[in-house]
């Protein structure tokens, strides 16, 4: 408890409350009841459609319902599994898609019928913002919609991923003639006990929603709930029992505004101006296509990385389950803006409005900036011109899981589906709101890891969300380092930007290295800031670096920086006392930067972060292979390498501007390592760059982009 947080050793499956110690029945099978179809779970099972907000996050349920048309597979995942290890996978999934619930039970339709499992997710309501915000009138009567969309959404995915394991699952409609079928068995896998004529959770209470999958597939069911809980065990939660998240955290999060995140980000110094040198007038706009991923596609990295692009990060099954919701909300990203709109127009109260929202609906942080013109991309991938259109953007940040990050190695095989997670939430987060605000009266697009028209790193740079650090072309945030991912909404509401923070990262990155050390791939730099492109960074070899990502054998994708970087941590009320009181010096006494920051580094290998946690682990490694998940041949398990020397030879290949590919799409232009290892003599210091601009010199010719 000193250094690491109360629930290290927590099993991943269990969740965040302590659902395992409470009363529960011996057996886990309860009789099978003749229900009435109760308004209160009604409720839970279906809530309301009206109009305005809740209309649209019905809309977004219905998509997630209906997004997966993949069969079941046509052959099953390893049998060697027990049931129990199925059910830890499954409960493990759920609670890492952010349930707040994961229960299963196992039941017969009829005597003579097979015993299936039921998988019960239960999502909590999130709460009103105050009567003071505009968001209170958004929201009011619509939080169980929001709730509903989530539980929709996971439901939707663990389906999916049932089905991908050759296993038949449907997820229960949620009509009036399933109601009482559903509590029945909400009831079975220990959600719901009824007291008084009342159904309820001694925990969650009445505020959550809930769903019901049906399948063929063997898991260990989980016990009944027999009687409400002690004073005791109240108490004992207060603490946090059994590693579980504590009634003081729960507490602490409840009293904050509703339009500041649970981190406390406004204690963190703003700044005018970003920490990290930009030459606004000299960065380029760059076409979609010089990313390299889009290159790798198109054939210009070679055939093995143009045959592992279309999957690399989708090969384990919980990241393919994800896709087709993820390329269903893309059409839904624009829209028509009512004429009728109320068009709110105080600043002031727009950005706060949309903050309380962004929370709401589960962003983890959330900035607002001006766009810069350089932000916009400046081509499509078919080569169409991209105009600016919106003057402010948006940026909210999505946790990719600390649990999940705790049992992993940065570059085994659920690395893939955490980025697929943060991208599925932040798609949902974004055109939800993009679409309420057109619909009072503005402009709005969502820009997600799909289809974006704008460069996002510089965004949340600007928004005030973290700056930039040495894993190069990332933004570290204060309390969530960089396990996260972003997303983007931009428009012409008018809202009031939020200024750049300072919290000392670049004299913490100038001395930790072990992102540097830790990279299997050696494609972060281990020396110092260099201008690229207009912008001061550590310029990580981006080819050598998606080139890994793509080919990884022995995993999907990489998180190893995100994974090992010390500021992966937690330093809310149940975090290591000393990393609280570390992470708070930190912000609030820059003056000891001097003493603390060279030791940082070797206190946080002393005390063991980066290494993989066995109780976080909750996944199977499997693959998806022609369609089926099977076993895969190896996997990466890494830990941290305190010994591990300094690269002193560091060969990093440059790709300017000038570099950049054409935007035609018929143009097909390999990359050329040698002559990006060569661009490096075209490079300049922060202080050179400074000294020229100073002088009246000229944009230096690398920095413009082709075409």
């Amino acid at each position: 408890m000193l250094i690491q947080p109360r629930s290290q050793h927590r099993p991943a499956e269990l969740g965040y409350l302590p659902f395992e110690a409470l009363p529960h029945l011996a057996s886990p099978y309860i009789p099978i009841l003749s229900l009435t179809h109760e308004s209160a779970c009604m409720m839970a099972v279906a809530p309301r459609v009206t109009t305005g907000f809740d209309a649209i996050t019905a809309q977004y349920a219905d998509i997630f319902r209906q997004a997966d048309k993949a069969p079941v597979a046509p052959a099953k995942a390893p049998d060697d599994i027990d049931d129990a290890l199925r059910s830890r996978d499954i409960k493990g999934f759920g609670y890492f898609m952010d349930a707040d619930y994961v229960g299963i039970c196992q039941f017969r339709e009829q005597p003579e019928s097979a015993v299936r499992s039921a998988v019960v997710v239960a999502v909590a309501t999130p709460r009103v913002p105050e009567p003071e915000s505009d968001a209170h009138h958004w929201l009011e009567g619509d939080t169980r919609g929001i709730a509903y969309m989530r539980a929709s959404q996971i439901g939707a995915i663990l389906t999916a991923y049932i089905h991908r394991l050759g296993y038949d699952a449907s997820l229960q409609a949620s009509d009036e003639a399933h109601a009482a079928r559903a509590t029945t068995l909400a009831r079975a896998a220990g959600l719901l006990m009824q007291q008084r004529g009342d159904y309820s959770h001694p925990l969650l209470g009445h505020d959550f929603v809930f769903v019901v999958i049906d399948s063929d597939y063997p898991l260990a069911p989980d016990r009944p709930l027999t009687i409400a809980p002690s004073g005791l065990f109240h108490l004992h939660h207060w603490w946090g029992i059994q590693g579980a998240r504590s009634g003081r955290e729960l507490r602490r999060r409840r009293r904050r505004r509703s339009d500041l995140s649970q981190y406390p980000m406004e204690t963190v110094r703003r700044v005018a101006r970003p920490t990290t040198l930009i030459l606004d007038q000299e960065v380029p706009r760059v076409p979609k296509r010089s990313a390299f991923f889009d290159r790798a596609l198109r054939g210009e990295m070679g055939e093995k990385a143009q045959r592992e692009r279309g999957r690399f990060a989708f090969k384990h099954p919980t990241a393919t389950a994800m896709m087709p919701l993820i390329g269903a909300s893309v059409p839904f990203q624009d829209g028509e803006v009512n004429p009728d709109g109320p068009m709110p127009a105080d600043p002031d109260r727009n950005a706060s409005a949309l903050k309380s929202l962004s929370y709401a609906l589960g962003a983890d942080l959330t900035g607002i900036c001006q766009i810069p013109e350089y932000a916009w991309f400046s081509h499509r991938e078919d080569g169409s011109v991209i105009e600016p259109r919106h003057r402010y953007a948006v940026v909210m940040l999505i946790d990719q899981g600390y649990d999940t990050m705790e049992g992993a190695s940065g570059d085994d095989w659920i690395s893939g589906s955490q980025s697929m997670r943060g991208y599925l939430r932040g798609g949902e987060i974004a055109g939800v709101m993009a679409a309420h605000i057109r619909d009072l009266g503005y402009s709005a697009r969502s820009h997600t890891n799909s289809d974006s028209d704008l460069a996002q790193i510089p965004l949340v740079l600007l928004a005030g969300l973290g700056e930039l650090s040495r894993i190069g072309e990332l933004v570290l945030n204060p309390f969530v380092g960089p396990r996260f991912k972003s997303v983007v909404l931009s428009t012409d509401m008018p809202v009031t930007a939020d200024l750049p923070i300072d919290f000392g990262l670049q004299a913490f990155c100038r001395h930790c290295l072990k992102c540097a050390r830790e990279c299997p791939c050696d494609a972060i730099s281990w020396g110092e800031p260099v201008m690229f492109n207009g912008y001061e960074m550590y310029k990580p070899d981006v080819e050598r670096c998606t080139r890994y990502r793509l080919t990884n054998a022995r995993g999907a994708a990489c998180g190893r920086c995100m994974k090992t970087c010390p500021i992966n941590k937690i330093v809310d009320a149940d975090g290591g006392l000393l990393t609280r009181i570390g992470s708070w010096l930190g912000i609030n006494a820059p003056f000891l930067k001097r003493w603390m920051v060279p030791f940082a580094a070797w206190f946080d290998d002393w005390v063991g972060n980066g290494k993989r946690i066995a109780a976080k682990k909750w996944w199977l490694d499997l693959e998806m292979v022609e369609g089926c998940a099977v076993s895969v041949k190896g996997t990466n398990q890494r830990d941290i390498e305190p010994d591990k020397p300094r690269s002193r030879e560091q060969p990093i290949a440059y790709y300017h501007a000038d570099m950049n590919p054409l935007p035609d799409p018929a143009q097909v232009e390999p990359v050329d390592r040698k002559a990006a290892l060569k661009a490096a003599e075209k490079l300049e210091t922060p202080a050179q760059a400074r000294a020229r601009v100073t002088r009246g010199g000229a944009r230096p010719a690398h920095y413009i982009a082709r075409g």
